[in-house]
């Protein structure tokens, strides 16, 4: 589906000022592994994308990998530009379940080793996180993992993307991204009514431009920003 919309352009409602960072002490490897094993009351603040009615729920699961360096990061993933679905977006590894993948887990295993070349034996699963609907149609499970770098990855994990549906594999600070204050509500006007939805604009040092984290992507890192600070 292509957008109708500019997201960078839609207008920019505010951020919530008003509440806390996630603490560190929360995304230790002890503190991550005991809250998916214990996890506490909480409610997902977002289940379905908001621009547009939905239809159709086909199974599909991503991954989102925590990459366990002195200051943990996520793995993210620049679509190429010429695919029909989410061109140039950015996005956790992950795609379509298929008939004989038998679990979330493996579907976001699966499609993060065919898109970037990470191993799913490197990736240590803490659990699943509720399901998202996008505006494409798919119900999303999201798989939150753990990697550990080798010795010979401290500027980066050495992956081989697939140049034919990732432009480019980069990371991201959690501390970043479960600081709502890095959160932005957005909105445009879809017909009468108004359509809202997060980014998170992140600009990695030496790049001009900043990473545009919107949409799907964002809305479950709130989820996870949600599931952490509970």
């Amino acid at each position: 589906m292509a957008l109708i919309f500019d997201p960078h352009a839609a207008e920019l409602l505010g951020y919530d000022l008003h509440l806390p960072a996630v603490s560190a002490e929360a995304w230790t490897r002890e503190a991550l592994v005991h809250r998916f094993l214990q996890p506490p009351v909480w409610t997902p603040e977002v289940r379905v994308d908001r621009a547009l009615p939905v239809q159709g729920s086909t199974p599909a699961a991503v991954l989102i990998p925590l990459v366990m360096r002195p200051q943990p990061t996520v793995l993210l993933t620049q679509r190429t530009s010429h695919l029909s679905k989410h061109a140039g977006q950015i996005s956790f590894p992950g795609g379509r379940s298929e008939p004989d993948d038998g679990s979330p887990e493996v579907t976001a295993l699966r499609e993060a080793q065919e898109e970037t070349g990470l191993a799913p034996d490197r990736v240590r699963v803490l659990g699943q996180m509720p399901t998202y609907t996008t505006i494409t149609g798919f119900l999303v499970t999201p798989v939150v993992g753990l990697i550990t770098p080798l010795a010979h990855e401290q500027q980066g994990l050495a992956l081989q993307p697939d140049p034919g549906e990732v432009a480019e594999a980069f990371e991201v600070p959690l501390d970043f991204l479960m600081n709502p204050q890095h959160h932005q509500r957005r909105a445009f006007t879809v017909g009468d009514r108004q359509a809202e939805f997060f980014a998170m604009p992140w600009t990695a040092p030496g790049r001009a431009e900043p990473y545009f984290i919107w949409g799907a992507t964002a809305a479950m890192l709130r989820n996870l920003y949600r599931f952490l600070a509970a």
